[in-house]
């Protein structure tokens, strides 16, 4: 087979230019390519499909910019490949090999074209001549003959772009930056206030100006759905305050884009021209407890486009009068050590020190109506000086990329209309459709900065030294809260949100194939621990041992901890290619009847095995790390005034010859434990079962690390959703990875009840309170065995002070034999193939409730 096209950068011509020079000389709009063409990915575009999706997987087109280092140009992603972007598996700055291109024109409109991609070979890492670009912008934009330029979407149905990976974003040119607004002279002798609307709405007199406050700002609300002609359908909302009370405020549509970045709190308005409607009484609403002001819920200010089109003019602040009396904005803020003693669903505001971050992951809306959304949000831990445990806060995204984006370690994070959860003897804060973020940078002329708690936290803040916090700081890895209940209920009735339904093992292939990217989504599988391996971290190459045969064991050998040490399973694990065929990144998932091995999770990347293709495609790979540490400085002074980017390079022009695979010494390493235990009955059933859906090493993406400020970019880069803009800059550099606290982890294999299916998941237990999971988890008791530590989730501290290494548990796992379990599994596809399995809690069969057949 040809490799891809290599075309030289020297001569008239660029490979772009060539393959419209047969694009052109074709008889048909479609071409497909005797080579495949390397391309850089330097842009993705999301938009809503103009017409009706056959499938919810269509629900979405994607707008590629692509260059060959010549030229860049946008291209439409055909329908049957959007896959390859909504899996992570094609990203900005991944190089592309298109194998079949085609012309489209649209009929609808005179002299609009574009290319579109129908073909695509693989994802390959960039060659040479495309990793030497380091800007961008400078490369000229192709705009010729048969293609048109295009700021916005190619179907020109559609006047917007959405963010790549949620829809609740401002995002694109279309959105006005809040600048500073132009002095303004208003005539405040003819207004109407909040209390007087209700005669208004009853009358056919249309509503005096308003002058008005604004006190909480919604989210972006998007509700667009396929066939729907309306331009921009956002929606926003604000309560709004005079002197008289409070009321809602509902911007539509075209307003959203235009004014949502102005609409800041605190500001104050002059409204005209606006609309009275009923409330709509089934939305979140924010908690104001501290004004004595009346808040009206019957109806709510609508600010339209058109019919009438409201008018709005934001006050500067210099210009805002005191004998105006409006009120100022209410907040509730709360400390650490208050929180615990409020009560669930609570509203309050804080204010902390940011000691940890975590990734940001998403979960899929519940919504059942229009096409599939995700909700993004990050776990943050901060302290405020009033007691040892730091806040826990969930924080969703609010509509403030800028600033949700860019929370990291040794910030001062300040959370508003954030509501308490407290479940079990678990306490943490989630944030509302009404909560605002503000990091430093951001806290000057915002109205909390005199309030009491703030100043009072900004004055502790003041004894403490940098290096010494800094110490505390972490960032990364798996990270899910509130731990397990210490019984499990499954699902009776649709009613129990909170509860897990049981999966089937052998279901849990449909539910890996269904992720996408980021997507967390936790499951219970029942059955026995069948086997059970040791790995140290990081993983050290091992020489070969000589096998030997215990009973019931697989030992080459005993640990100095006094486990065995396994030999070579039959059952090796092997790395895929990155290159994968055309029109899917999951087109490697078969389903076969004989028994197959499923490899998931590995550092490279996500393929399912038959064992035929196991034995007769082996590929070809090599891996290679570099390390280059960043530098950077921190300052921090506001209220006064992805692991070492280690990657798996694949030539441009792909390795197609069949080889024998070579796995790298640190894959190796993964596959040879330090300690191994099996069950009697595995070895028994093993052969016969149908379905081993199975994980390769532990990825180094789920270990959190330390925070070092010179990193700061690179680390917020890896832990922020893969961007929609290619920065070479900063997607070459590497940083210094280290871990916290995490010695080893272990590999769980789940035999299912009927013995048809198991799957291998992993478990890493917390071992230091340095894990960021050790906060706000209870530290009970147990025996450091085994089956206690996956039931707690950590090891237990002995009387003398010491800590157990978590190998020496191996010597309590015969205690698993014949054992029920379920397990609670976190699943979370990091991209590239690579699928996150971790058990986050074992249930004993005394741990399990029978659910109650009455309800």
């Amino acid at each position: 087979m040809a490799g891809p096209a290599d075309h030289s950068d020297s001569g008239s011509g660029s490979a772009l230019q060539a393959v419209f020079e047969q694009l052109r000389s074709a008889h048909t709009l479609s071409l497909t390519l005797a080579s495949p063409l390397c391309l850089a990915v330097i842009a993705l575009d999301r938009y809503l499909s103009s017409q009706h999706p056959s499938g919810e997987s269509y629900s979405y087109s994607y707008d590629l910019t692509i260059t060959d280092g010549q030229w860049r140009m946008k291209c439409q992603l055909a329908d049957s490949l959007t896959r390859w972007v909504r899996t992570g598996s094609l990203r900005c700055g991944s190089g592309v090999l298109v194998s079949q291109l085609s012309l489209f024109h649209d009929e609808t409109r005179l002299s609009h074209s574009y290319l579109r991609i129908d073909g695509i070979h693989s994802v390959v890492e960039l060659p040479e001549r495309l990793l030497a670009i380091k800007d961008v912008e400078k490369i000229p934009q192709w705009c010729q003959d048969y293609v048109t330029r295009s700021d916005g979407p190619l179907q020109l149905s559609r006047k917007y772009y959405l963010p790549l990976w949620i829809n609740d974003d401002p995002y694109g040119s279309v959105w006005i930056p809040n600048n500073p607004p132009p002095d303004v002279v208003i005539d405040v002798s003819r207004i109407t206030l909040l209390a007087d609307l209700d005669a208004f709405f009853h009358s056919s007199r249309r509503p005096l100006p308003l002058l008005v406050r604004i006190l909480h700002r919604s989210r972006i609300r998007y509700y667009g759905k396929p066939g729907q002609n309306i331009d921009f359908p956002f929606q926003v909302y604000c309560e709004v305050a005079d002197q008289s009370g409070v009321m809602s405020m509902v911007v539509w549509n075209d307003l959203c884009p235009e004014w949502f970045n102005r609409l800041t709190v605190g500001s104050v308005l002059y409204l005209q021209h606006y609309s009275l409607k009923h409330s709509y009484q089934k939305r979140s609403r924010p908690q104001i407890h501290t004004l004595s002001l009346m808040t009206f819920h019957s109806i709510e200010i609508c600010l339209n486009p058109r019919s009438p089109a409201s008018v709005v003019t934001v006050i500067p602040p210099k210009s805002v009068q005191p004998q105006w009396d409006l009120p100022d904005v209410p907040y509730n803020f709360a400390t650490r050590s208050e929180v615990d003693s409020m009560n669930s669903n609570q509203a309050c505001d804080v204010i902390g020190l940011v000691t940890y971050v975590g990734r940001v992951e998403r979960i899929r809306s519940k919504e059942k109506t229009g096409p599939e959304k995700f909700w993004a949000y990050r776990w943050v831990h901060a302290v405020d000086g009033t007691t040892d445990s730091p806040f826990i806060l969930e924080i969703f995204s609010s509509s403030q990329p800028e600033i949700f984006n860019n929370v990291c370690p040794m910030t001062y994070l300040v959370c508003t209309q954030m509501r308490v959860c407290q479940t079990g003897c678990s306490v943490y804060l989630t944030s509302s459709t009404e909560t605002q973020l503000f990091i430093t940078g951001c806290h000057k002329k915002q109205p909390y900065v005199n309030e009491p708690k703030v100043k009072a936290f900004i004055q502790w803040t003041k004894t403490l030294k940098d290096s010494v916090m800094l110490r505390r700081t972490a960032v990364g890895g798996h990270y899910c809260y509130p731990p397990a209940p210490p019984t499990f209920t499954p699902i009776t009735n649709s009613n129990m949100t909170n509860e897990l339904s049981i999966t089937a093992v052998a279901e849990l292939k449909g539910e890996l194939e269904s992720l996408q990217y980021r997507e967390h989504r936790r499951v219970a599988v029942q059955g026995y621990v069948s086997a059970v391996q040791y790995h140290t971290w990081p993983p050290q190459p091992e020489p070969p041992h000589n096998d030997q045969q215990q009973e019931g064991v697989s030992v080459q050998g005993v640990s100095d901890t006094g486990a065995a040490i396994p030999h070579s399973t039959k059952d090796e694990m092997t790395q895929s290619r990155r290159e994968t065929d055309s029109t899917s990144p999951d087109s490697d998932i078969t389903v076969s009847p004989k028994r197959r091995r499923v490899l998931i999770g590995s550092r490279v990347h996500r393929q399912y095995f038959t064992r035929s293709k196991m034995q007769y495609d082996r590929y070809n790979e090599e891996e290679e790390e570099e390390e280059q540490p960043d530098e950077g400085e921190f300052e921090s002074e506001e209220f006064e005034g992805e692991d070492e980017h280690t990657s798996v390079r694949q030539s441009a022009v792909g390795k197609e010859t069949d080889q024998t695979s070579q796995v790298p010494d640190v894959q190796q390493a993964a596959s040879h434990p330090a300690a191994s235990w099996e069950s009697r009955v595995w070895p028994l059933v093993k052969q016969q079962v149908a379905d081993h859906i199975g994980c390769g090493r532990l990825d180094q993406e789920s270990i959190p690390e330390k925070f070092h400020f010179e990193d700061r970019e690179v680390l917020l880069h890896d832990l922020n959703l893969s961007p929609a803009r290619w920065n070479p800059d900063l997607t070459s550099q590497t940083h210094r990875h280290t871990p916290v606290a995490c010695t080893g982890y272990f590999t769980l294999t789940i035999l299912g009840l009927n013995q048809t299916a198991a799957v291998d998941v992993l478990f890493v237990p917390v071992v230091s309170s340095d894990d960021p999971r050790a906060a706000g988890v209870p530290h009970t008791q147990h025996d450091n065995s085994l089956l206690s530590c996956m039931s707690s989730g950590r090891l237990c501290v002995q009387p003398d002070g010491s800590c157990p290494a978590p190998g020496s548990l191996m010597s309590s796992a015969p205690q698993l034999e014949s054992e029920r379990v379920v397990c609670i599994v976190d699943l979370c596809l990091l991209g590239e193939r690579r699928v996150e399995m971790i058990c986050s809690k074992l249930y004993r069969t005394a741990d399990v409730c029978q659910p109650d057949s009455t309800q």
